[in-house]
């Protein structure tokens, strides 16, 4: 494995919902999960992955959310992941992009489902 991999884990997944409030209220209801609200059309586990645990996000930005579940692999180097996945045959779907927390991009692995990698920048 080369070193864009060293530390690679998957900690999160991300979920497409129609309705954000009611399904974070089915998460908190069901499991007892506490999801953050980071707008009306997002919320998330924070912290989670801390515990070696997966965090879950909430997407409810219509055209932005995945059409399936999406696993977020999360790296220390992403610039060196996106050129260790094209490399190794994923097609890049979405390039590097900023979101609240860091920044990531989303590809197509051979078998077509779609993944993203993340590098956590809070702030």
């Amino acid at each position: 494995m080369s070193d864009s991999g060293s530390g690679a884990r998957l900690n999160y997944v991300e979920l497409p919902t129609a309705d954000v409030v009611a399904t974070r209220q089915f998460f908190e209801a069901a499991f007892g999960w506490s999801l953050t609200v980071f707008g009306p059309a997002y919320a998330g586990t924070v912290a989670a992955g801390a515990g070696g645990t997966s965090d879950l996000g909430l997407n409810g930005h219509g055209d932005d959310a995945p059409a399936a579940p999406l696993p977020i692999v999360e790296v220390d180097d992403l610039e060196a992941s996106l050129a260790a996945v094209e490399a190794a045959g994923g097609v890049v779907t979405r390039p590097i992009f900023a979101f609240p927390g860091g920044r990531r991009f989303h590809f197509r692995e051979p078998s077509g489902n779609e993944m993203a990698v993340y590098v956590n920048e809070p702030g």
